[in-house]
């Protein structure tokens, strides 16, 4: 088995049901999913004017490969409503591949680690939550010292009691 950090991601809609749906589709298409971080809302990152975002990781168990795990995620975000238009746009739902194991990947559609996860806040906060002491393979850096160095000045705010709330924006 292998052992893939995801963060989900989502600013237009039903925001809280699109991730319980990406959730339900990442058990039934990618694999088990182990343990989940508590759900954060962000300022847009990247284009400011866009909508707040809801963003949680989740920790999952996959018998897939790289490649067609990011086929399989790219799958769930179509039959989610998903469509790339332009970069840092809104979306109903965006899945990211954070680690998988400790591989390091660059090829031209899938990079792992997620290139960018060392300068986000809202990655690193949920992911924080799940594990401090796991090490990034290419900065060879624990999430809890990527999280101590990091200057990334957006407000991300934890969010709690999400089970029982509904959002219609």
């Amino acid at each position: 088995m292998n052992i893939v950090y995801l963060l989900l991601g989502v600013n237009l809609g039903a925001r809280h049901e699109q991730l319980r749906k990406a959730a339900a589709e990442i058990e039934e298409h990618v694999g088990v999913i182990i343990e989940r971080s508590s759900i954060y809302e962000t300022a847009a990152w990247g284009m400011e004017d866009e909508p707040s975002y809801l963003n949680q990781v989740l920790l999952i168990e996959t018998e897939l490969k790289p490649q067609l795990l990011l086929a399989k995620i790219h799958e769930i975000e179509s039959r989610l409503g998903r469509t790339r238009l332009k970069k840092w746009g809104s979306r109903l739902i965006d899945i990211d591949i954070l680690f998988y194991n400790d591989f390091v990947i660059e090829e031209e559609f899938l990079t792992i680690p997620h290139p960018l996860l060392h300068k986000r806040k809202f990655t690193l906060l949920p992911l924080s939550e799940l594990t401090l002491a796991l090490m990034h393979p290419v900065l060879k850096k624990t999430i809890q010292e990527l999280l101590d160095e990091l200057n990334d000045p957006l407000e991300v705010r934890r969010l709690s009691g999400l089970d029982s709330l509904t959002d219609s924006n």
